[in-house]
Order: C-alpha cells, then sequence, then structure tokens
C-alpha cells in the first residue's frame, strides 16, 4: 500500500524536503525547460549579435543577459516548486492584486520605448513588464475562485472571475496589447470548461471575443493595422513578416549553417518575436521541429497528470497554466509563418527578455509543483489526513 499513483511512494515523515521534491517532480517536463533554454542561448548567441553592433555594445551582451535572467528564472522556478499547492495559491492570490496594480498604473508611469504600445517601466538598467508576470497569477485566482464555488455554501466564484477578467482584458487593450489579452481569455476559458462550463455560455463568450474584435478594428489604428496587413494576400517583402518568412523558406531542411543566416542582421527583433525565424534559417525544419515537440511533450505530459488529480484547485490551475505555456508558444510559433495577425510576444524560454523569461519561469515552477506526484483517492485522502504530505 506504499505504491500510490504513478508510481509514487508517499512520502516518510521527517523527509528531507530536496529528496521528496526529487522524487516526486516530473522529471522529464524539467529537461524539456532546460532544453528549450539551452536552445534559446545557442540561438541567442547568433541572433542578438547584431543587435549588440547597432547599440556599440559588446558582441555577446544580450546573450550575457539571457543567462543571467535565465538563472534568475530558474532559482524562481525550482523554488516554486518545492512548495505545497496551498503556498503556491496564497502566493498566487496575493501576487493577483500586486501585478493588476502594476497593470493599472502604467498609463500613468509606463513607457512604449517607442513601440506604439505602454507596456513596459522602465528601471534605466532594465525594464518590467507586469503583463507577463500578471498572467500565472491570474490563473491562479481564477482557479481558486471556481474551485471554492464547487464547495458547499461556496462564492459566486465563476461571476467574480469573469468579471475580473473583463476588468483585466480591459487594461491590456488601453496599452494596446491585444495579443495577451487573447491569451488571457484563452487561458480563462479553458479553465472555466474543466471546471464544467455550459456550452452555451462559452459560445456567447467566443461571440463576445468576436464583437470587441471588431469593434478595435474600427477604433484602433494599431489593431487595424495588424489585421489588414495578415489579411492582404500578397506579403511585403521589406517587412518583418516578409523577411521571417524568405528565412525560414531559406533554411530549408537542414539550415544554411551556423552563424551563416542573414534574416538576424535585418529583423529588429530577431532575437525575440521571430527568433524562430533565426532559428528555421540556420538550424533548418529540423530545429523549428525539436522545439515544437518540446512544449508539445510538456503540455500533453502536464495534462495527462492532471487528467487524475482529484483536487479541484490543482486540476483547474495546472490546467489554467498548461494552456498558456502552449498558446503562447503556438501564438509566437504562427505569426512567424504567418497563421495568425503579428503579435509581440515571445517563445517562452527561447526569446530574449527579462520579464518574459521570470515569470515563464514563476510559470513553469507552480505547473511543476501541481503536477508532481501526490496520494491521490480514499487512501491518499486518508495519509494526507495523518499528515503524509
Amino acid at each position: 500500500m506504499t505504491e500510490i499513483a504513478h508510481g509514487a511512494v508517499v512520502a516518510l515523515p521527517g523527509e528531507a524536503i530536496v529528496s521528496r521534491w526529487w522524487r516526486t517532480l516530473d522529471k522529464g517536463v524539467l529537461g524539456a525547460v532546460v532544453l528549450l533554454f539551452a536552445t534559446g542561448l545557442l540561438l541567442g548567441f547568433a541572433a542578438s549579435v547584431p543587435l549588440a553592433e547597432r547599440n556599440e555594445l559588446q558582441p555577446f551582451y544580450y546573450v550575457t543577459k539571457q543567462a543571467i535572467f535565465g538563472g534568475l528564472a530558474f532559482v524562481v522556478m525550482l523554488i516554486v516548486s518545492m512548495m505545497q499547492p496551498q503556498v503556491v495559491r496564497r502566493l498566487g492570490v496575493v501576487g493577483f492584486f500586486v501585478a493588476a496594480a502594476a497593470l493599472m498604473l502604467l498609463p500613468v508611469f509606463g513607457t512604449d520605448f517607442g513601440k506604439g504600445a505602454t507596456r513596459w517601466y522602465s528601471m534605466g538598467f532594465a525594464s518590467f513588464q507586469p503583463s507577463e508576470f500578471l498572467k500565472p497569477v491570474f490563473i491562479i485566482m481564477t482557479a481558486w475562485l471556481m474551485a471554492s464555488a464547487s464547495e458547499p455554501n461556496g462564492p459566486p466564484g465563476k461571476s467574480i472571475s469573469f468579471g475580473i477578467l473583463v476588468v483585466v482584458i480591459a487594461f491590456l487593450a488601453l496599452q494596446p496589447d491585444f495579443g495577451q489579452a487573447m491569451l488571457t481569455i484563452v487561458a480563462w476559458s479553458s479553465i472555466y470548461f474543466v471546471a464544467g462550463a455550459p456550452i452555451v455560455l462559452l459560445t456567447g463568450v467566443v461571440g463576445a471575443v468576436g464583437l470587441v474584435g471588431v469593434m478595435a478594428y474600427h477604433n484602433s489604428e494599431h489593431f487595424a493595422r495588424r489585421i489588414d496587413g495578415f489579411l492582404n494576400p500578397e506579403v511585403d517583402p521589406r517587412t518583418q513578416m516578409g523577411y521571417a518568412i524568405d528565412a525560414i523558406r531559406e533554411g530549408g531542411f537542414f539550415g544554411t549553417g551556423v552563424n551563416e543566416g542573414r534574416v538576424k542582421w535585418i529583423l529588429p527583433d530577431a532575437h525575440t518575436d521571430f527568433i524562430i525565424a533565426v532559428a528555421a534559417e540556420e538550424y533548418g525544419l529540423i530545429m523549428v521541429l525539436f522545439v515544437v515537440a518540446l512544449f508539445a511533450f510538456i503540455a500533453a505530459r502536464c495534462l495527462l497528470r492532471l487528467c487524475v488529480e482529484r483536487d479541484m484547485f490543482i486540476r483547474l490551475a495546472g490546467t489554467g497554466l498548461t494552456v498558456l505555456l502552449a498558446s503562447q508558444a503556438f501564438i509566437n510559433l504562427g505569426v512567424a509563418v504567418r497563421l495568425l495577425p503579428a503579435k509581440g510576444m515571445t517563445l517562452p524560454f527561447v526569446s530574449y527578455g527579462g520579464s518574459s523569461l521570470i515569470a515563464m519561469g514563476l510559470l513553469t515552477g507552480m505547473l511543476l509543483c501541481f503536477t508532481r506526484s501526490r496520494p491521490q483517492a480514499e487512501i491518499g485522502d486518508h495519509l494526507l489526513s495523518n499528515g503524509y504530505r
């Protein structure tokens, strides 16, 4: 009776935290994340050198910064993954209010760095993008509210979470940041679906999103320009999208060779939004499929683990975090091959960006925490109630 779920042995009283963490951790997901970050560093050696040269910096200045931010992200990920789900829930709820306040104050204290969207706080030596940190803690807040709604005499968590969603989307649209807004809606919808939302209601949400999109198209020049560019059958070869498509086509199956790509010298966002174009040109389709396979592996493994999770909060939060991670990767890759309109969105763990890397470390740490092997079913409930955690 010591073998419970997924071959996991119930923790013994007095067992060291690190030992218990390592034994119950999903090492496959952790390994995939490490490979993604290593791939990002490899591509950074190629993609960030032209940017450093344009800014008259040392050739590997941005690679060094990415390694530092990545190290911080991994520290955050490991610490959070060692916590109990209840602790992660509390920190997530508090973090949501902090991140939401930072998002709301962007119109007053934020900056756009000349990109036409006020999304950052400038701190001189670095910048901070609150929407990146808001996404994972918003998932925790939503999962907590919806899980509470399923309890006897629980609060109207689903209605409250929907109200919070509307407020968050409104402030994201003010930046404007329609990509992050859409990503937040997708994650919230996935949680609501798992929590048992009626199909009619979800259909209404989709219709409302479409209506808001039409309104944004007619009232936001920034949004309309991107939609028009996406719908135009002819791609201007002098745009970022045109250069990215040419680079992917030029790379073929095996790529042009290490450091032989040209697109990194042309695209201003080659190290961030279009990092996959650099990968495709220099390393070919093989590298692209490798990156896609890693994201697919993480998503599938986490969802399969969560399918047998009996704790409502963990199941909802884990699903939302998985969908958020996979959707952001899909959007970034889809934009690069023109399956989706252009969006300023990074490829998790691969693109350069301090806020993105650390926020993804937080998200992945939460996901690793929720997918750790733990006792299930009646015997699991008995053991948990007797202190075997």
